[in-house]
């Protein structure tokens, strides 16, 4: 049998078929990274809070999961898949699975411990009675970093978290807390104050995450929070909660700015900064654009801007799931979480910098 065909290799032209067939068949199986870790709130949450007996935050029930591959809630807070979903495809990875899911095993692939209704601070989900803080979080990825010295030796894991990809979305539900009506923080804190804390206590948890190996972060800014349609119902005219928008935009120049420190600090990390905001302020001022025709309705639930419950079985649901902005009273949709993953993943520099996650992960 011929050893090569026109000189090439055999073994290369079956290596080169091969990648072709898992790229067209499965979105590339040909990895950019390991292994996707990711940490944060309801937004990427895949079904952490499924586990938690006590949590009031759930989305393991009908309408969630409308659009889901299987047509079913897996404990999403979306009509299908969510930001943490799209990126890992954009990748070459599956979906990192719920760390609360996990027997003893760690898939080299990477872990999920993102939460519903969890923020920066171990008391921000006092609304929902349980969720996984920043904080928490943090703790068991410590305990997954330990796993994988055992499986890899200490410098197998320190080689495969260092490629690995860290994402982290969170701090809407500090902001949330403060802003609630009879909040016992903003009692506490000044507005400015609080987005301070917030920053300061965001730089530690990385500084910890970078303690175990981490060197490439994606971070996603706080997005347009006052015009949910939780917010916009406490309006007479649906219009935005526009103090709740101005300490969003506050908070997010703080965090891009300690994330400039940070690298400063710590040479060898490098990551990627998305302007949630700016998108998501984007889509609702030019809505057709990007082919969204309701920006202030929720799809899922009841009541004024179908607001007034969460989507919850007793809720209804707009058939024309793709042109809402909002999947329920503070969740975007597939169509909207997809189109942040775009961007996030090879967008231009005025969304996501210094890098896009493409960039970043080649780095």
């Amino acid at each position: 049998m011929a050893n090569s065909i026109n000189g090439v290799p055999l073994k290369i032209i079956t290596s080169l078929f091969l990648c072709g067939v898992l790229f067209l068949s499965a979105g590339c199986l040909c990895q950019s990274v390991p292994g996707i870790y990711i940490f944060g709130d309801s937004l990427v949450d895949v079904g952490n809070n499924n586990h938690l007996p006590l949590s009031l935050l759930k989305a393991n029930f009908p309408h969630n999961g409308i659009d889901f591959p299987t047509g079913k809630a897996t404990g999403r807070f979306s009509n299908g898949k969510n930001g943490a979903d799209f990126l890992a495809e954009k990748v070459g990875l599956p979906t990192a699975p719920p760390y609360l899911s996990l027997g003893s095993g760690i898939p080299i692939t990477g872990v999920s411990f993102a939460s519903g209704g969890a923020g920066l601070f171990n008391r921000t989900d006092d609304h929902f009675r349980q969720a996984i803080s920043m904080t928490q979080q943090v703790e068991y990825f410590s305990l997954v970093h330990d796993q994988l010295v055992k499986q890899l030796g200490l410098d197998g894991a320190r080689a495969h978290l260092a490629k690995s990809l860290f994402l982290i979305v969170i701090g809407s539900n500090d902001l949330f807390a403060y802003f609630r009506n009879n909040s016992k923080v903003s009692k506490q804190y000044t507005p400015q104050q609080y987005v301070d804390l917030m920053a300061s206590t965001f730089k530690e948890l990385m500084k910890r995450l970078y303690g175990m190996d981490a060197r490439k972060f994606g971070v996603t800014g706080v997005g347009v929070i006052g015009c949910c349609p939780a917010r916009r119902k406490q309006t007479a005219t649906k219009e935005c909660n526009l103090e709740a928008n101005v300490w969003a935009i506050n908070y997010n120049i703080g965090l891009k700015l300690l994330l400039h420190d940070l690298k400063s600090e710590l040479l060898d990390i490098n990551y990627s900064y998305f302007d949630t905001y700016g998108v998501e302020n984007n889509i609702i001022q030019n809505p057709q654009s990007h082919g969204i025709t309701e920006i202030k309705e929720a799809c899922c639930g009841l009541g004024n801007m179908k607001a007034a419950i969460p989507c919850v079985p007793i809720a209804t649901y707009c058939s024309n799931r793709r042109d809402h902005l909002f999947w329920d009273r503070v969740h975007p949709s597939e169509t909207v979480s997809s189109l942040f993953a775009d961007l996030f993943y090879n967008g231009p520099q005025q969304v996501t910098f210094p890098t896009n996650i493409e960039q970043l992960v080649k780095l």
